[in-house]
């Protein structure tokens, strides 16, 4: 059964009316490590591959920059898309678990492959079974940490996600600053294997907390209707609409009231979503236009002669200093000056920040092209400025997109989350392909684009209303025996 919270409106956003007062001290669930701990790990493998694979198709297989940028960012998209594949297997046969499970092997395989099969041939195969297996376990595993709370301590559930976040820049950093190095001492073969290692290390984390995890049963093991099958219905069978009740309305003749509102909740959040996909064409370009950008930079440093791909290592070490200081000091520090910020306002926020730190970026581009020298040290700017926008924008989306689903959709709602980066680096993908941009034009382009975006998203929101959703206590062990359950929680947003 679902639940629709009251909702108040404070300004322009919509804020809960809690149904409930906690009235027991909050504790994480034990488990949670195990999920963590995979998530650091797969990261490590999932981050230090792509770090270097703008670098190796360029100097080792001598692919055009306009190919491998275009290469880059059509296989960040796959990793993006797949989640929609990930989603619907996990929510309606195999359950979160096992989904996880199988395609962590898938993934293993890709990197096995990539690592022994250095040409463009291996490349392409393995970058596919990478994608699928990458693409397919990142909705579950990120809405499984969701399905580990209940009552009696979802007030933690925002400082989880930042906890989630945290393990994944906690691995990136140290991929981004050892495969690079990797590359240039010892070649491609363990430049690919080392991240391999990890992914396999990940998956055996992830079993070992199988007897502790609350498993949710995939619906169609309870018979809840998933989002698609109640969106096909809907839609094909228009003519069955209500009068003056709108397109869902056609499916309530098939559906419960309870299925039908949380398809609605659900293509809500995608209409928002599809705004946030521009962030991720700017966000993503730090693996293939910055670093090429860097390519024209002094890269020596303190005595240090960096590579250019391990600037990127700056994003996850700010990333982790970043989300303690926002979620203790930042956040609350407006919020007793009488503005809270919701998730929508943090994303509202971080869109602008995005914004300027491509600006940054092609000011500095017109000084290179204009022939001054630049140290590496100065795409430090940008970079804090990107990712104080990521921790608005990304950790937010997180929690909103997990909060704001419905039981039986919820693997399905973050597979839309993680479609915006599908469409952004699709996005990416295409300008670089028809290559109509010499030196600055790119940034400023995104730079322009990602501003009105911004201010359109703003407009989206304050007409959003907010739902919420959140598992009820649920069973621990074989994720076959687990029951359905929901209740109402305190809006995240």
């Amino acid at each position: 059964m679902t639940h629709q919270v009251e909702a108040r409106r404070v300004d322009k956003y919509i804020q809960p009316v809690y149904p409930f007062e906690m009235t027991t001290q909050a504790k994480y669930p034990s488990q949670i490590k195990y999920i963590v701990g995979n998530e650091a790990a797969e990261r490590f493998s999932f981050y230090g591959m792509r770090a270097i694979l703008f670098v190796f198709m360029t100097d080792t297989l001598m692919m055009q920059k306009s190919e491998a940028g275009a290469t880059y960012h059509l296989f960040v998209s796959a990793a993006y898309l797949l989640p929609l594949f990930g989603a619907w297997i996990s929510d309606r046969f195999l359950g979160k678990y096992k989904t996880i499970i199988l395609l962590s092997i898938v993934y293993c395989l890709g990197h096995a492959t990539l690592a022994v099969w250095d040409n463009q041939q291996g490349m392409y195969i393995a970058l596919a079974l990478i994608a699928i297996g990458a693409g397919g376990i990142k909705p579950c595993v990120s809405a499984h940490v969701g399905d580990q709370f209940n009552k009696s301590n979802q007030s933690l559930l925002s400082k989880v996600f930042s906890l989630f976040y945290f393990s994944i820049n906690f691995g990136a950093f140290f991929s981004t600053l050892l495969t690079p190095v990797l590359l240039k001492n010892y070649g491609p073969s363990v430049a690919f294997g080392v991240p391999g290692v990890l992914m396999a290390l990940a998956t055996v984390i992830f079993w070992m907390g199988r007897k502790q995890y609350v498993h949710v049963p995939p619906t169609g093991k309870t018979g809840q209707a998933g989002f698609m099958s109640i969106f096909l219905y809907a839609l094909t069978h228009q003519s069955q609409k209500k009068a003056g009740k709108g397109f869902w309305s056609a499916a309530l003749g098939r559906f419960t009231p309870a299925e039908v509102e949380g398809a609605v909740a659900a293509s809500q959040i995608f209409k928002l979503f599809i705004f946030v996909s521009v962030f991720w064409a700017l966000f993503d370009q730090q693996g293939s236009s910055w670093v090429e950008q860097a390519k024209q930079m002094d890269l020596g440093f303190m005595g240090w002669e960096l590579q250019a791909s391990q600037i990127q290592a700056l994003n996850p070490i700010m990333v982790m200093a970043l989300i303690p200081l926002f979620s203790y000091v930042i956040y609350p520090l407006i919020g007793r000056m009488g503005y809270e910020m919701t998730s929508l306002r943090r994303m509202v926020a971080g869109m602008l920040m995005a914004a300027f730190s491509f600006v940054i970026v092609a000011i500095m581009q017109v000084m290179l092209d204009g022939g001054t020298h630049l140290s590496v040290a100065w795409q430090f700017i940008p970079y804090l400025v990107i990712t104080m926008s990521e921790v608005m924008v990304s950790i937010s989306g997180l929690e909103f997109a997990y909060t704001q689903a419905p039981r039986a959709m919820k693997s399905t709602i973050m597979s839309f989350w993680l479609l915006t980066v599908f469409v952004g680096n699709l996005f990416t993908a295409w300008i670089m392909a028809i290559n109509k941009f010499s030196g600055a034009g790119s940034f400023w382009f995104f730079a322009a684009m990602m501003f009105g975006v911004a201010l359109i998203f703003t407009w989206a929101a304050s007409r959003y209303k907010v739902r919420n959703y959140i598992e009820s206590d649920l069973p621990i062990g074989d994720p076959s025996d687990a029951p359905s359950g929901m209740t109402p929680a305190p809006a995240a947003t």
